[in-house]
């Protein structure tokens, strides 16, 4: 099979090309941060969206390179909204797959590629990307998103590392050692980086199953501060605006909780007790933890569907 060539599916913006040189002060200073998160993979409590639209948001953008959407993106599995006001078309949002220049509190520059995740041609979109990685003398790639996990909202929200620099997430490890599951543009992405000599690292965060079609920021405020940990990135504005609403959303849990939904109470307990019997056991080195008495599997779903509605009902009464 013949790969197209990848310089075909995305196109330079000169004055951006020209900014990252500019930012970035000549071919011997220390590359920028590629952070990048594709929309369509999982991404439990809209983890990912919620950190690139915080980064976005109020913060001068310069894309520097667009990918052609129209050859990337199957509109009829993802059909782009339209507006239709009394007689006619007046607006149609157009999909944008794109990398943009952007800064930190001090100045300091980094990229983000973010958009729709491609719906074809994934060997041409990543070796694209690694072409681009390599113009803008990438020194580090960061993706991130969200997972359902059986953990309860009242304990810290975990992270899975990987890639070749999963040692900048200290403290944080793996909960399987091999796994088979469907692939994602965004893990190709790191794949290939890596094999291209790139130094990549991911999180995953775990995000309680039962909200996990909700906002959740609680975890997207955890992967903002690995990364900034971990590249140096200063980014106070997008910490703030995440943990106020990390604080409401947590409020909102705690209230339908005192409202007295039994179902509910026993399930975070449950997993409450889970929770502390398995960290319990990575403290204590014991294989044997006590077992904790959960709600069957179809319990479990029918309470968080149940959650779930009430949970988007009183947010679009608000």
């Amino acid at each position: 099979m013949t790969v197209r060539d990848p310089q075909e599916l995305y196109a330079w913006d000169p004055d951006g090309l020209a900014l990252v040189d500019e930012a970035m002060g000549g071919a011997h200073s220390a590359g920028p941060v590629l952070i990048y998160h594709l929309e369509g993979f999982i991404d439990a409590g809209e983890t990912g969206g919620q950190l690139i639209e915080q980064l976005l948001d109020g913060r001068p953008a310069t894309t520097v390179a667009r990918f052609d959407h129209d050859r990337l993106v199957d509109y009829r599995a993802r059909r782009p909204a339209m507006t239709f006001r009394r007689d006619r078309w007046t607006r149609y949002e157009t999909p944008e797959l794109a990398v943009r220049l952007v800064q930190d509190a001090t100045h300091q520059p980094f990229l983000i590629l973010s958009g729709p995740e491609p719906d074809v041609e994934w060997d041409a979109f990543t070796e694209a990307v690694i072409q681009i990685a390599g113009r803008l003398r990438v020194r580090l790639g960061t993706t991130f998103h969200g997972i359902p996990m059986g953990v309860p909202h009242t304990r810290p929200v975990g992270l899975t590392p990987h890639g070749n620099r999963a040692d900048l997430v200290p403290g944080h490890g793996g909960v399987f050692d091999e796994a088979q599951v469907p692939g994602s543009a965004a893990a190709l992405v790191e794949l290939r980086l890596i094999e291209a000599g790139f130094d990549v690292f991911g999180v995953a965060a775990h995000v309680p199953h039962y909200i996990a079609r909700s906002r959740y920021p609680d975890a997207a405020l955890v992967v903002l501060e690995a990364i900034t940990a971990a590249t140096g990135l200063v980014l106070p504005d997008a910490a703030h605006a995440l943990r106020s609403r990390a604080l409401t959303t947590q409020n909102e849990i705690e209230r339908e909780l005192a409202e007295g939904d039994s179902e509910l109470v026993a399930v975070v307990r449950g997993l409450e007790q889970q929770y502390d019997a398995i960290a319990g056991v990575a403290t204590r080195g014991s294989l044997v933890a006590e077992a904790a008495e959960l709600p069957s599997a179809d319990e479990l779903g029918e309470v968080f569907e149940r959650f779930l509605a009430e949970h988007e009902d009183d947010d679009g009464d608000r």
